[in-house]
């Protein structure tokens, strides 16, 4: 044998040796990364979960909804008077202020002519006296009726197949301090006025008799009455939470602390309280949750604390006993009636 062929022999069992110890260093990496893997996956399974519910006590009372829609007070029957030819103001039987009656004595000219009220209303302007001279068309006194006026606002075309001439509403005179149950007047409903959304014109006719401070362009609250509960269970809808398949439920706590899904069965709604149907009795508290977090924890905690824990805060948001629960802002819920009123007028839904 060579010497040639002896290293020949003696190097294939070192070559052969390397080829394995690479093996082996890439076999280790390989179990590395898996342990490691699947720790990270162990340390998320066994994460630690931690939940804070806010408890919310159901009461009874009375809930609606409604319409809500601005606009401003104008004039229904508003005169000025002038003179029919040149002539000369013979006698002017009334004052700015005065309160007359359809058929009353106003102004005589020398023609021979003596106006009178068309309606009943009060004097706004007088513009002549006794012995003035007058030419053709020249203002001579305004009468007013302050007492019946009429407010009109504009109806989004969301909301137009829920009103109707003759439909009952409130009109509220902030400035004036007044409040008048009306109707509505009329709908126009063949102009209208926006781009990409419709608006419809309604009017609602105004008896302000007794006000005595109600005047036009005064602004104005037009509310439409919708659903309404009276005598029943009602919760705070922050309390109250919905499942992928839109319906209601809420959390109760069993005598063992644990939290449980409890289906309920809801009411009208005006968004800020909820009629409860079924699953709450008046005086119960049931809870939501207000936040949920996970922490990732080492493995000495997770042995001694185990997979989760929880925390309670004690009812809020509703008080107990009685009342007339007024909405905030809308919003829709599975089996309420609350949700945005059309844009006309400035509109909106709202709960009383």
């Amino acid at each position: 044998m060579t010497a040639t062929e002896s290293a020949v022999r003696q190097a294939k069992p070192r070559k052969r040796k390397r080829k394995w110890l690479r093996r082996l260093v890439i076999l280790l990496i390989l179990l590395a990364i898996l342990a490691g893997g699947g720790w990270i996956a162990y340390q998320r399974l066994r994460a630690e979960y931690r939940v804070t519910y806010d408890g919310y006590t159901a009461t009874r009372g009375t809930i609606s909804n409604s319409l809500s829609y601005t606009g401003s007070m104008q004039l229904k029957d508003s005169k000025s008077y002038t003179a029919p030819a040149s002539a000369k103001v013979r006698e002017v039987y009334v004052a700015v202020g005065d309160e007359v009656k359809e058929g009353d004595k106003l102004v005589r000219l020398s023609t021979g002519e003596t106006l009178t009220a068309d309606f009943d209303g009060r004097i706004n302007k007088v513009d002549v006296a006794k012995g003035d001279e007058v030419s053709p068309n020249a203002s001579l006194v305004q009468l007013v009726d302050f007492n019946h006026m009429q407010v009109s606002f504009r109806i989004g075309e969301s909301d137009i197949s829920e009103v109707s001439v003759g439909q009952s509403c409130r009109v509220t005179v902030s400035s004036a301090g007044s409040v008048f149950q009306s109707e509505i007047s009329s709908i126009d409903y063949a102009s209208y006025s926006g781009n990409n959304v419709a608006y419809y014109n309604a009017t609602v006719d105004v008896d302000t008799s007794g006000s005595g401070s109600v005047y036009p362009g005064m602004q104005a609250s037009i509310t439409i009455p919708q659903e309404e509960a009276t005598d029943v269970v009602v919760l705070k809808l922050d309390a109250v939470s919905t499942s992928r398949d839109n319906t209601a439920f809420v959390y109760k706590q069993g005598e063992d602390g644990e939290m449980t899904q409890t289906p309920i069965t809801v009411g009208v709604s005006n968004g800020n309280y909820v009629e409860v149907k079924e699953g709450v009795a008046e005086g119960e508290t049931v809870y939501a949750i207000a936040k949920a977090e996970e922490t990732l924890s080492g493995f000495a905690a997770l042995m001694s604390q185990g997979f989760g824990s929880q925390q309670i805060n004690m009812p809020s948001g509703m008080g107990s006993g009685r009342g007339n629960w007024g909405g905030g802002q809308p919003g829709s819920f599975p089996g309420g009636n609350s949700g945005s009123g059309g844009n006309g007028g400035n509109g909106s839904r709202r709960g009383n």
